[in-house]
């Protein structure tokens, strides 16, 4: 199978496009309008400014859905730590010894000599260490040197700009590959691994030491350019990318951490600058644009949105929603795809057999082709632990060793067509792991909510105690 180096971002840009998607003010609306393709099926809606929807309700979106159970069964909870035991062995087997960078993927059988590293899949691969160590699924002073040792290679031999790094880099070196970008949100996610570490290791006065330094150093003002919100990135080649953070997707932990740098703050009002389209489907209502599940379970993986809310909404309620509408939107494909039902849903970017491949929905995008991802619904199992955790369960139980690796589930499979990814992916593994953790225990949000950046820069955005989900409970 071929492995494309774009990102995700520039493959949603083409679907998105494609679907009319982001058609508010988006840089994408006059793609949308050359699109050949038909533009939303009659079940679904394009988004919808929050303004317009905030008007119907006393509350901003994001209440009106049911809250899940949150218990999971014994049988369930078991599959869990296998996955999760499974799934950080990638994170320290498939990382260079020396730089601890992780590949950005690995074959779920056999040994693989690529040197793609990830800053992002290092990200999640710095708390997977941290979840190995509290659960003892490999020597807590091993994890702590991997650790130490991953923060010190990060600060003196990869390259940097401003601190921000290259998004893909060689596992062994640190240099930049593919002449890729300097992301933002790359460098993001791999911050928020670093300041969990920094929590849950913090007797270690040289792992606290080098975190501090690797955040003080990133200049979030410069990655704004001059605008309203962040950039997606920088390339020495051709200077800043066009395009912005400037809607609702995983970049709210982001924002959150470049509010409350130590160093280089950027103004609170770029958390209001950014676009909050309302989706319906089903007679729900949440706030997305026409993108990936993974979108929902990002920006929660290491942030505890749980009880509180902004002058927007309570993101945690609203990704429950989110949730809920893509279990519905994948039933409705089950006319197409009978072996989609409620055993078996769940349609995030994730390897296809045509290669990589973004898609989902509602309303649909991408070419979907009744693939099914193990992480979608593993990602999203604090939003409906009881139905995704179900899912996994009959993943493993249906389709067996196909399905259930050595690291855990594979990327995707596409039943019918007797397809199973032969690789896995190190964010899709991160993000399940990490997901699973936080709705057994919220070991990953206990030790990152620590983090005294966090708890200020969420109180100088105006999130409050939801007094509602308090009510509730």
């Amino acid at each position: 199978m071929g492995r494309t180096h774009v990102t995700r971002r520039e493959l949603l840009r083409t679907v998105s496009a494609s679907a009319g998607a982001l058609a508010l003010g988006s840089p994408f609306g006059a793609l949308a309008q050359q699109s050949a393709h038909p533009a939303v099926p009659p079940a679904a809606k394009l988004p919808k400014p929050e303004s317009e929807t905030a008007k119907k309700y006393p509350h901003p979106p994001g209440v009106f859905i049911n809250r899940p159970l949150t218990q999971i069964s014994k049988v369930a909870d078991t599959l869990l730590d296998d996955m999760e035991d499974r799934g950080v062995a990638y994170f320290f087997e498939q990382a260079h010894p020396r730089s601890g960078l992780v590949r950005d993927h690995a074959p779920v059988v056999g040994l693989t000599t690529s040197r793609q590293g990830s800053i992002a899949a290092t990200g999640f691969g710095l708390s997977a260490l941290c979840i190995a160590a509290e659960r003892h699924y490999m020597s807590p002073a091993i994890c702590e040197e991997r650790v130490e040792m991953t923060l010190a290679f990060l600060l003196e031999e990869c390259p940097h700009v401003y601190g921000f790094l290259y998004h893909w880099v060689d596992i062994e070196s640190g240099q930049r590959l593919y002449n890729s970008e300097l992301s933002s949100i790359d460098t993001a996610l791999l911050l928020c691994g670093v300041l969990h570490c920094k929590q849950y290791f913090s007797s270690n006065t040289r792992i606290v030491a080098l975190a501090n330094t690797f955040y003080n150093r990133i200049d979030w003002q410069w990655m704004l350019n001059g605008g309203p919100t962040l950039s997606m990135g920088w390339t020495p080649e051709n200077g800043f990318i066009h395009y912005r953070w400037d809607s609702y997707a995983e970049l709210m932990t982001m924002y959150l951490m470049a509010i409350g740098s130590p160093t280089h703050p950027i103004p609170t009002e770029t958390w209001d600058a950014i676009q909050r389209p309302i989706i319906e489907f089903g007679g729900i209502e949440y706030i997305s644009g026409v993108e990936p599940l993974f979108i929902h379970q990002y920006a929660h993986a290491w942030c505890d949105y749980r009880n509180a809310r902004d002058n927007h909404a309570n993101y945690f309620i609203n990704s429950i929603a989110a949730t809920r509408v893509h279990q519905l939107f994948c039933l409705t494909l089950g006319k197409s795809f009978p072996w989609i039902n409620q055993n078996l849903w769940g349609i995030t970017a994730c390897d296809g057999r045509k290669g990589y491949e973004v898609w989902g929905g509602p309303p649909e995008f991408g070419h979907v082709d009744g693939t099914v991802a193990p992480c979608a619904t593993a990602g999203s199992l604090p939003f409906l632990p009881t139905e995704c955790s179900h899912v996994l369960l009959s993943i493993r139980k249906n389709y067996g060793e196909k399905a259930w690796t050595r690291y855990g589930f594979v990327d995707a499979f596409q039943p019918q067509a007797n397809w199973f990814a032969p690789d896995v992916l190190g964010i899709d593994l991160g993000i399940s792991i990490l997901m699973a953790e936080n709705l057994r225990t919220g070991f990953v949000w206990k030790y990152f909510m620590q983090n005294p950046e966090i708890q200020h820069a969420m109180q100088q955005v105006g999130f409050k105690t939801d007094t509602d989900v308090l009510e509730v409970l």
